[in-house]
Formats: C-alpha cells, structure tokens, sequence
C-alpha cells in the first residue's frame, strides 16, 4: 500500500508538469490519437520531468499490483488528483476551493477503510483468454482514439477521457497476467499497447475540450473495469466479514476523486490584466 501511495504522488506531481506542457504545445491534426501533439510536448523540460516521475511511480505500481488486490492500487491511483490539487496549490499558485480540500480529506478517509478491509492479492493467474481479451481492449483504445478527436465538444472529451483510463486499466491487469518474460504473452504487448495509449489519448484530452470531463472519464476507466477484473477472474479478495467497507472505500475514495477532476489538468495563475498580452495568449497561460 505504501507503493502504491508513493506512485499516486508520482503520477499526480507529474500531472502538473506535464498538463502544463501539453497546453503550451501546438495542437496538430484534429484527431484525438494526436502523436504529433506527444512529440511538441515532449520537447519541453516540463514534460520530460513529468515523464520521469511517470516512469518512477510505473515502477512502484507494479510492486503494488504485486502484492495487493487490483481494487486497492486502482483506488489509490485515483487518488493523485488529490496529490495533483495539492502542487498545484503550491507550486502554482492555483486556488482549491473548500469543498475541494473536503474531497481531499474524503479520498484520504476512502484509502485508509480501504487499507484496513483489503486482503491480499488473488492467487488466480487468469485464462489464455483474458490474456488476449486485454490485448483486443488495448487495441480498441488505439481505435476509439484515432476517431475521438473528431466528436463534438464533452463527447471528445469524455471519450478521450475514458480511452485513456481504459488503456491505463488494461496496463493494471497486464502487470498481474505477466509471470516472466515470456515473448508469446499477449498481456506483455496488452500492457505496452494499453500504456502507449493511454499517453497518447491522455496528452490530446488535456489540450483539448473539458479537461475536467476528460480528467473524471479516464478516472472511471481506471478503476472500475480493473477492479471487477480483479475481483471476478484474479480471485482478488477482501478481508473475512469486511466486505462492505472494502466497497465504501473504493466508492468514497473514487468519488473523491472525481470531485477534483478540474485538476486533471492544473493551470498556471491568471496573467495581470495589463501585461501586454492578447486575449489568446492568456488563455493559454490560464490552461483554457
């Protein structure tokens, strides 16, 4: 659990840096599987230390789905929008509302019943089957991302949304199918194949539409679908007689979460009126 609290603080710390570079960056093509939009961002200091927490909480993540149930890490995963609102307020400047600082405190409340009511990690290895369903559900994200970028308005941005989270689910149920490394395991090309787009669909919803509609259908994405996996073909289970509480955690910590979508993307301050800079100009530097 302290891995997969560690990685929430990567990914959420990272979510700040690279929000930002994803904004600063020059859309290309009209299409949500933007990689030429992957390409501007990377080339910013921003997005290169975003990545390196990104590859460092990867790391910690693994070493949680290792060890405890799926349903427990994806909670915790949702839970660096916490993390996010928290940098941001600081290194940022950006204003959390006090309600949004009761959300904070209503993740930390859902992770800590969570904690005590998990078991440990299911002992089920999962079906051949499985295997290459994760592989097919990667593929489709690649698929619905390719078109995405093309829907109107909240449409784009929800699928957007929910195609990352959905690639990113399929790297957490990857990591659990994974034994050694075995060249013929569809679950070693689901997880490559789920994380790629995950990235790509990810940095596209963070320039483009509602990123706090995009930001609240990738946390679903994330969450739910893994956390049945787990539950239903892993063996992922609860401690004796805490069943209930296992549940209103998730469901706390999840909700929690997606009261601080707004954070998926973490704006800069505001530019002082009489600066000297256009409206578009300051539009982007208020990561509108």
């Amino acid at each position: 659990m302290i891995c997969a609290l560690a990685s929430a603080v990567c990914f959420g710390t990272a979510s700040v840096f690279q929000a930002a570079a994803a904004v600063a960056s020059t859309p290309g093509r009209d299409s949500g599987l933007d990689a030429v939009l992957l390409l501007r961002a990377i080339r910013q200091w921003r997005y290169i230390l975003g990545l390196g927490l990104d590859g460092l909480g990867f790391v910690l993540q693994i070493i949680a789905l290792r060890s405890i149930p799926i349903y427990e890490v994806a909670a915790a995963l949702a839970a660096s929008l916490a993390v996010t609102a928290v940098v941001a307020s600081r290194v940022l400047g950006v204003r959390v509302a006090g309600r949004e600082w009761g959300a904070v405190g209503v993740v930390c409340a859902g992770l800590g019943m969570l904690g005590l009511a998990s078991g440990a990690e299911g002992d089920l290895t999962g079906s051949t089957a499985l295997r290459w369903s994760m592989l097919g559900i990667a593929l489709a994200v690649l698929l619905v991302g390719a078109v995405a970028g093309r829907l109107p308005g909240s449409s784009r941005a929800l699928a957007l949304g929910l195609g990352a989270g959905t690639g990113f689910g399929v790297v957490e149920v990857a990591v659990r199918l994974i034994d050694s490394a075995d060249l013929t395991n569809p679950a070693l090309y689901a997880l490559l194949a789920g994380g790629g787009a995950g990235f790509l669909l990810l940095t596209s919803a963070l320039q483009r539409g509602s990123v706090t509609t995009a930001t609240a259908g990738m946390v679903i994405g994330e969450t739910i679908g893994p956390a049945l996996v787990g539950v239903v073909w892993l063996g992922d289970r609860t401690r004796d007689g805490l069943e209930w509480p296992a549940v209103a955690g998730f469901v706390v910590a999840v909700a929690g979460a997606l009261a601080l979508a707004r954070f998926g993307e973490a704006p800069t301050a505001p530019a002082p009126p009489d600066d000297g800079l256009d409206t578009s100009t300051r539009a982007v530097g208020m990561g509108l």
